[in-house]
């Protein structure tokens, strides 16, 4: 293989001739935090003396932000002693638990627990740079360095010898900075995203229950009992498929439930069964405007089916709804099933315990209001609607968006593409 004179081979593979790889340790001085025992101790814990860091807190931090600006709890004054104090601008990394290998920088000054590992006294390196390379090798660091079967673990030792490929100061700075601007992005649209569910939320709570009505709308609301209204199929127990009928690749698709993903079908997802078992049953072949609920396992999961990508039927753990006679508009149904009405159904069957099962003699009796006419269903089912394809934009252009982050970090952190 001939090598370009611009690079060289490292540890790390090729990178830029002008690039230095360097390990943590030689940045400056890797320490762990300390928590104080015993575990909750009011002498120590819920103070509001300094913000207290928990390994755990980090996993309600959005990947895309970079920067710690605030926990959930504090220490006293005698917990601090006990711990390790971090000053804002600190490099940290966990070092166990479900975040082990994610590094941020920190926003304010706190103490740490065992489970946070930093970089103190940082004498060299971006530290948006040191944190942005450590996130991108996050797998290696927890399948391949940590130790521990069980509960891996990332010693100081084992991070002071994680290597790094550093250019130059600016160019260090410059890649932060590109990512750091695809991290704002990312920040906006999390935003707008959460603002909408908000907005969505709100529009259910007033349009299901009548408490806003569309204009032009003016009849009556009604009680409506879904054993009156609907039927309700599913697989009967003899025709139950076993795990070798479901098969990877076929015309057939079966639904189990599991597919279920925001209310819609991942089709993508779905197993096959063959010619024979789709025709089985006619009933629950499945149609445009189904509207399908899980009875097994995790109950009460809603899906829509607004069209289908081929045919199609159910396990013996989803329920198909239809109306009777027109008797209500598919749609509008499925929004009532998404809100607070149905889960306070399902809860008022658990009383306290925990239902594994929802049996069609108690589904039956769901009863939920709604307007008598069609038109002003399928009206307040479109605006839900329109709100709902709203939200799958946002969320295609946050995925898509997180997905070209990724692309930058594997080129700009290894040198193929440069920015200075």
């Amino acid at each position: 293989m001939t090598m370009r004179p611009t690079s060289k081979v490292t540890e790390l593979g090729l990178i830029p001739k002008e690039w230095e790889v360097k390990r943590i340790g030689e940045l400056g001085s890797v320490v762990r935090g300390g928590s104080p025992r015993p575990a909750g101790d009011p002498r120590y814990f819920n103070g509001s003396f300094i913000p207290w860091l928990t390994v755990a807190a980090l996993t309600n931090i959005p990947e895309h932000q970079l920067e710690v600006i605030e926990t959930a709890s504090g220490l006293t004054a005698e917990g601090a002693q006990h711990s390790r104090t971090l000053v804002s601008g600190t490099v940290i990394i966990a070092n166990s638990g479900a975040t082990l290998g994610v590094a941020k920088v920190l926003g304010i000054t706190c103490c740490a627990n065992d489970g946070i590992a930093a970089i103190t006294n940082q004498h060299a390196g971006d530290k948006s740079f040191v944190c942005h390379y450590i996130n991108t090798r996050t797998n290696y660091l927890r399948e391949v360095v940590a130790t521990g079967n069980g509960q891996p673990n990332l010693n100081t030792t084992l991070i002071r010898g994680i290597p790094i490929p550093f250019p130059p100061l600016a160019e260090q700075t410059a890649i932060a900075e590109a990512l750091s601007d695809v991290d704002a992005l990312l920040a906006g649209l999390d935003r707008l995203i959460a603002k909408k569910r908000d907005l969505k939320e709100a529009a259910v709570q007033q349009l299901l229950t009548g408490q806003t009505r569309l204009p032009g709308f003016h009849g009556e609301w009604v009680m409506n009992r879904l054993g009156d209204t609907a039927s309700l199929k599913a697989r009967i127990g003899w025709q139950g498929l076993t795990t070798a009928e479901y098969l990877d690749s076929g015309e057939f698709f079966l639904v189990t439930g599991t597919e279920f993903q925001n209310g819609y079908i991942e089709w993508r997802r779905c197993h096959f069964v063959d010619e024979v078992r789709y025709k089985q049953d006619t009933n629950i072949q499945l149609r445009p405007h189904d509207v399908l609920v899980t009875k097994d396992g995790t109950i009460g999961k809603v899906a829509l089916v607004p069209s289908l990508p081929g045919p199609a039927t159910l396990n013996s753990g989803v329920f198909v709804i239809r109306p009777l006679r027109n008797s209500f508009h598919p749609e509008f149904f499925y929004y009532v099933l998404c809100s607070r009405q149905f889960s306070e159904f399902l809860s008022q069957l658990a009383a306290g315990s925990t239902i594994s099962h929802l049996y069609q003699k108690d589904f039956v009796s769901f009863a939920y209001r709604g307007p008598a006419s069609l038109e002003e269903q399928a009206a307040i089912a479109k605006i839900l609607a329109d709100m709902d394809a709203e939200l799958t934009t946002l969320e295609a252009r946050r995925n898509k968006t997180r997905t070209l982050k990724q692309g930058m970090m594997q080129e700009l952190l290894t040198g193929r593409t440069r920015l200075v």
